[in-house]
């Protein structure tokens, strides 16, 4: 069986929280930042329930001033 990379949708929330917490964003500074009207998306990222767009991610990196691939966390998964 070939083994494709997967994204690990809980490594990644907790990288995100970690950047987000070492460059200084508070969930709030972050919200708005992004133009959400509630904090959800950010604490669902976080918590790995799901991962952000690619506009989204885009915008993490150059929040965090890190590279897209810094944030993702690649899994492998077997098909």
């Amino acid at each position: 069986m070939k083994k494709l990379p997967t994204i690990d949708m809980v490594k990644t929330g907790e990288k995100i929280e970690y950047l987000r917490k070492a460059r200084g964003f508070t969930v709030s500074e972050l919200q708005d930042c992004l133009g959400f009207n509630t904090p959800q998306s950010i604490y669902k990222w976080q918590k790995g329930k799901v991962v952000p767009t690619i506009d989204h991610l885009v915008a993490l990196s150059s929040l965090f001033d890190v590279t897209i691939d810094e944030i993702i966390i690649i899994a492998e998964s077997i098909l």
